[in-house]
Protein backbone atom coordinates (compact mmCIF):
# COMPACT_ATOMS: atom_id res chain seq x y z
CA UNK A 1 0.00 0.00 0.00
CA UNK A 2 2.69 2.30 0.71
CA UNK A 3 4.65 1.93 -2.50
CA UNK A 4 1.32 2.68 -4.66
CA UNK A 5 0.16 5.44 -2.26
CA UNK A 6 3.49 7.52 -2.74
CA UNK A 7 2.84 8.21 -6.97
CA UNK A 8 -0.62 9.40 -5.82
CA UNK A 9 1.03 12.07 -3.32
CA UNK A 10 3.41 13.00 -5.34
CA UNK A 11 0.60 13.45 -8.00
CA UNK A 12 -1.48 15.29 -5.52
CA UNK A 13 1.71 17.84 -4.68
CA UNK A 14 2.40 18.60 -8.46
CA UNK A 15 -1.24 19.37 -9.40
CA UNK A 16 -1.19 21.53 -6.36
CA UNK A 17 1.77 23.68 -7.53
CA UNK A 18 0.76 23.72 -10.43
CA UNK A 19 -3.03 24.94 -9.73
CA UNK A 20 -4.32 28.59 -10.05
CA UNK A 21 -4.81 29.55 -6.77
CA UNK A 22 -1.73 28.16 -5.46
CA UNK A 23 0.19 29.99 -8.47
CA UNK A 24 -1.23 33.68 -7.21
CA UNK A 25 -0.72 33.12 -4.04
CA UNK A 26 3.16 32.56 -4.24
CA UNK A 27 2.55 35.60 -6.61
CA UNK A 28 1.41 37.69 -3.66
CA UNK A 29 3.84 36.71 -1.58
CA UNK A 30 6.68 37.42 -3.71
CA UNK A 31 4.92 41.13 -4.49
CA UNK A 32 4.59 40.94 -0.47
CA UNK A 33 8.45 40.37 0.10
CA UNK A 34 9.35 42.47 -2.64
CA UNK A 35 7.50 45.20 -0.23
CA UNK A 36 9.09 44.39 2.66
CA UNK A 37 12.24 43.94 1.60
CA UNK A 38 11.43 47.64 0.28
CA UNK A 39 10.85 48.62 3.74
CA UNK A 40 13.58 47.36 5.41
CA UNK A 41 16.12 49.85 3.71
CA UNK A 42 14.37 52.69 5.60
CA UNK A 43 16.01 53.47 9.00
CA UNK A 44 12.65 55.29 10.12
CA UNK A 45 10.47 52.53 9.51
CA UNK A 46 13.18 49.90 10.60
CA UNK A 47 13.19 52.00 13.92
CA UNK A 48 9.54 51.74 14.83
CA UNK A 49 8.30 48.09 13.22
CA UNK A 50 11.83 46.62 12.34
CA UNK A 51 10.50 43.16 14.66
CA UNK A 52 7.03 43.20 12.68
CA UNK A 53 9.41 43.42 9.30
CA UNK A 54 11.90 40.94 9.85
CA UNK A 55 9.37 38.64 11.06
CA UNK A 56 7.20 38.98 8.06
CA UNK A 57 10.50 38.58 6.08
CA UNK A 58 11.03 35.20 8.06
CA UNK A 59 7.72 34.03 7.10
CA UNK A 60 8.02 34.89 3.68
CA UNK A 61 10.95 32.99 3.47
CA UNK A 62 9.59 29.99 4.94
CA UNK A 63 6.99 30.18 2.60
CA UNK A 64 9.02 29.80 -0.25
CA UNK A 65 10.75 26.72 1.07
CA UNK A 66 7.87 25.03 2.24
CA UNK A 67 6.88 25.74 -1.98
CA UNK A 68 10.67 24.69 -3.37
CA UNK A 69 9.83 21.44 -1.27
CA UNK A 70 6.58 20.79 -2.50
CA UNK A 71 7.58 21.08 -6.12
CA UNK A 72 10.78 19.10 -5.74
CA UNK A 73 8.52 16.67 -3.50
CA UNK A 74 6.12 16.60 -6.58
CA UNK A 75 8.00 16.80 -9.59
CA UNK A 76 11.22 15.20 -8.88
CA UNK A 77 14.58 15.17 -10.40
CA UNK A 78 12.15 16.97 -13.67
CA UNK A 79 11.86 19.70 -11.13
CA UNK A 80 15.67 21.21 -12.73
CA UNK A 81 14.56 20.89 -16.29
CA UNK A 82 12.39 24.00 -15.90
CA UNK A 83 14.46 27.41 -15.91
CA UNK A 84 12.39 29.19 -13.84
CA UNK A 85 12.47 26.09 -11.00
CA UNK A 86 15.97 25.99 -10.89
CA UNK A 87 15.99 30.26 -10.99
CA UNK A 88 13.86 29.97 -7.69
CA UNK A 89 16.10 27.11 -5.99
CA UNK A 90 18.93 29.28 -6.41
CA UNK A 91 17.60 32.40 -5.11
CA UNK A 92 15.83 30.30 -1.96
CA UNK A 93 19.18 29.03 -1.53
CA UNK A 94 21.23 32.75 -1.23
CA UNK A 95 18.01 34.09 0.85
CA UNK A 96 19.42 30.71 3.61
CA UNK A 97 22.54 31.45 3.92
CA UNK A 98 23.45 33.70 7.03
CA UNK A 99 24.28 37.40 7.31
CA UNK A 100 27.48 36.93 8.34
CA UNK A 101 31.07 38.03 7.28
CA UNK A 102 30.36 39.71 4.27
CA UNK A 103 27.36 37.82 2.91
CA UNK A 104 25.10 39.95 3.80
CA UNK A 105 24.58 41.15 0.71
CA UNK A 106 23.45 37.90 -0.86
CA UNK A 107 20.09 37.96 0.91
CA UNK A 108 19.36 40.80 -0.92
CA UNK A 109 19.03 39.02 -3.98
CA UNK A 110 15.80 37.50 -2.87
CA UNK A 111 14.35 40.70 -4.50
CA UNK A 112 15.00 38.99 -7.83
CA UNK A 113 12.19 36.91 -7.01
CA UNK A 114 10.42 39.65 -7.97
CA UNK A 115 11.37 38.71 -11.72
CA UNK A 116 9.14 35.64 -11.10
CA UNK A 117 6.01 37.79 -12.33
CA UNK A 118 7.88 37.35 -15.75
CA UNK A 119 7.09 33.90 -16.43
CA UNK A 120 3.32 34.17 -15.00
CA UNK A 121 2.46 37.20 -17.46
CA UNK A 122 2.34 36.10 -21.49
CA UNK A 123 3.26 39.43 -22.43
CA UNK A 124 6.12 39.86 -20.17
CA UNK A 125 7.79 36.40 -21.47
CA UNK A 126 7.11 36.71 -24.72
CA UNK A 127 9.83 39.78 -24.55
CA UNK A 128 12.04 37.52 -21.98
CA UNK A 129 11.93 34.76 -24.87
CA UNK A 130 12.24 37.27 -27.57
CA UNK A 131 15.49 38.47 -25.90
CA UNK A 132 16.91 35.40 -25.48
CA UNK A 133 16.38 33.97 -28.85
CA UNK A 134 17.75 37.04 -30.47
CA UNK A 135 21.40 36.72 -28.60
CA UNK A 136 22.73 35.00 -31.66
CA UNK A 137 21.91 38.22 -34.25
CA UNK A 138 22.51 40.11 -31.37
CA UNK A 139 26.02 38.95 -30.74
CA UNK A 140 26.97 39.12 -34.40
CA UNK A 141 25.95 42.98 -34.38
CA UNK A 142 27.94 43.86 -31.50
CA UNK A 143 30.78 42.30 -33.13
CA UNK A 144 30.13 44.74 -35.60
CA UNK A 145 29.77 47.31 -33.11
CA UNK A 146 33.16 46.77 -31.88
CA UNK A 147 35.12 46.78 -34.97
CA UNK A 148 33.63 50.28 -35.57
CA UNK A 149 34.55 51.71 -32.34
CA UNK A 150 37.65 50.14 -32.28
CA UNK A 151 38.56 52.00 -35.82
CA UNK A 152 36.67 55.19 -34.14
CA UNK A 153 39.06 54.94 -31.18
CA UNK A 154 42.21 54.85 -32.79
CA UNK A 155 41.39 57.37 -35.10
CA UNK A 156 39.88 59.59 -32.42
CA UNK A 157 43.00 59.25 -30.02
CA UNK A 158 45.11 60.38 -33.24
CA UNK A 159 43.49 63.47 -34.33
CA UNK A 160 42.03 64.52 -30.83
CA UNK A 161 44.65 63.23 -28.09
CA UNK A 162 47.37 65.99 -28.35
CA UNK A 163 44.58 68.82 -27.82
CA UNK A 164 41.53 67.36 -25.63
CA UNK A 165 43.57 64.30 -23.77
CA UNK A 166 40.74 64.27 -21.20
CA UNK A 167 38.58 63.03 -23.77
CA UNK A 168 40.59 61.60 -26.69
CA UNK A 169 43.77 60.96 -24.60
CA UNK A 170 43.85 56.79 -24.60
CA UNK A 171 42.53 54.23 -26.79
CA UNK A 172 40.42 53.76 -23.74
CA UNK A 173 39.40 57.38 -23.11
CA UNK A 174 38.59 58.11 -26.71
CA UNK A 175 36.42 54.41 -26.44
CA UNK A 176 34.23 55.53 -23.52
CA UNK A 177 33.55 59.11 -25.29
CA UNK A 178 32.83 57.87 -28.54
CA UNK A 179 30.14 55.77 -26.46
CA UNK A 180 29.04 58.64 -24.57
CA UNK A 181 28.71 60.41 -28.04
CA UNK A 182 26.40 57.22 -29.37
CA UNK A 183 24.16 58.18 -26.68
CA UNK A 184 23.46 61.47 -27.68
CA UNK A 185 24.50 62.07 -24.20
CA UNK A 186 25.51 66.25 -24.48
CA UNK A 187 27.69 65.21 -27.49
CA UNK A 188 27.27 68.60 -29.52
CA UNK A 189 27.75 71.19 -27.04
CA UNK A 190 29.68 69.00 -24.32
CA UNK A 191 31.98 67.20 -26.90
CA UNK A 192 31.87 68.50 -31.05
CA UNK A 193 31.42 71.95 -30.53
CA UNK A 194 34.73 72.36 -28.36
CA UNK A 195 37.10 69.79 -30.72
CA UNK A 196 35.33 71.78 -33.53
CA UNK A 197 36.51 75.03 -31.94
CA UNK A 198 40.22 73.90 -32.95
CA UNK A 199 39.37 71.70 -35.59
CA UNK A 200 36.75 72.75 -38.19
CA UNK A 201 36.43 69.84 -39.70
CA UNK A 202 35.61 67.51 -37.00
CA UNK A 203 32.01 66.96 -37.94
CA UNK A 204 33.40 65.13 -40.64
CA UNK A 205 34.01 62.50 -38.22
CA UNK A 206 31.48 62.56 -35.72
CA UNK A 207 28.44 62.98 -37.56
CA UNK A 208 28.61 59.95 -40.28
CA UNK A 209 30.10 57.89 -36.48
CA UNK A 210 26.59 59.19 -35.02
CA UNK A 211 24.55 57.86 -38.28
CA UNK A 212 26.36 54.65 -38.72
CA UNK A 213 25.82 53.59 -34.48
CA UNK A 214 23.16 55.54 -32.98
CA UNK A 215 20.19 55.49 -36.29
CA UNK A 216 21.94 51.96 -38.13
CA UNK A 217 23.33 49.71 -35.75
CA UNK A 218 20.79 50.17 -32.58
CA UNK A 219 18.08 50.40 -34.87
CA UNK A 220 19.18 47.01 -36.25
CA UNK A 221 19.43 45.85 -32.53
CA UNK A 222 15.64 46.73 -32.21
CA UNK A 223 14.75 44.96 -35.33
CA UNK A 224 16.32 42.14 -34.69
CA UNK A 225 14.48 41.82 -31.17
CA UNK A 226 11.12 42.88 -32.57
CA UNK A 227 11.57 39.71 -35.18
CA UNK A 228 12.45 37.40 -32.11
CA UNK A 229 9.06 38.32 -30.72
CA UNK A 230 7.37 38.02 -33.08
CA UNK A 231 8.49 34.52 -33.53
CA UNK A 232 8.60 33.87 -29.82
CA UNK A 233 4.22 34.93 -29.85
CA UNK A 234 3.86 32.57 -33.25
CA UNK A 235 5.53 29.34 -31.28
CA UNK A 236 3.62 30.37 -28.31
CA UNK A 237 -0.15 30.22 -30.52
CA UNK A 238 1.21 26.97 -32.29
CA UNK A 239 1.83 25.37 -28.87
CA UNK A 240 -1.62 26.07 -28.08
CA UNK A 241 -3.17 25.23 -31.30
CA UNK A 242 -1.30 21.84 -30.77
CA UNK A 243 -2.42 21.56 -26.99
CA UNK A 244 -6.19 21.76 -28.21
CA UNK A 245 -5.74 19.87 -31.19
CA UNK A 246 -4.42 16.90 -28.78
CA UNK A 247 -7.60 17.44 -26.77
CA UNK A 248 -9.95 17.50 -29.13
CA UNK A 249 -8.79 14.49 -30.74
CA UNK A 250 -8.24 12.55 -27.12
CA UNK A 251 -12.44 13.67 -26.80
CA UNK A 252 -13.64 12.31 -29.83
CA UNK A 253 -11.21 8.93 -29.16
CA UNK A 254 -12.85 8.86 -25.98
CA UNK A 255 -16.42 9.36 -27.51
CA UNK A 256 -15.65 6.88 -30.22
CA UNK A 257 -14.96 4.21 -27.58
CA UNK A 258 -18.14 5.01 -25.57
CA UNK A 259 -20.31 4.65 -28.82
CA UNK A 260 -18.46 1.30 -29.75
CA UNK A 261 -18.70 0.02 -26.50
CA UNK A 262 -22.72 0.95 -26.25
CA UNK A 263 -23.16 -0.66 -29.79
CA UNK A 264 -21.74 -3.84 -28.47
CA UNK A 265 -23.69 -3.56 -25.60
CA UNK A 266 -27.25 -3.36 -27.52
CA UNK A 267 -25.98 -7.00 -29.63
CA UNK A 268 -28.54 -9.58 -28.45
CA UNK A 269 -26.89 -12.46 -27.48
CA UNK A 270 -27.45 -15.28 -29.85
CA UNK A 271 -25.20 -17.75 -28.35
CA UNK A 272 -28.06 -18.02 -25.05
CA UNK A 273 -30.71 -18.42 -27.40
Amino acid sequence: MTDFSRPNLRERAARFTDSRAFQNFILFVILFNAGILGLETSDTVMQRVGPLILLLDRICLVIFVVEIGLKFFGRGLGFFRRGWSVFDFVIVAISLIPAAQGLSVLRALRILRLLRVVSMAPSLRRVVEGLFKAIPGMASVFVLMAVIFYIGSVMATKLFGDSFPEWFGTLAQSGYTLFQIMTLESWSMGIVRPVMEQYQQAWLFFVPFIIVTTFAVVNLLVGLIVNSMQDAHHEEDSEKTDLYRDEVLARLAELEALIRSEKESAKPDTGQR
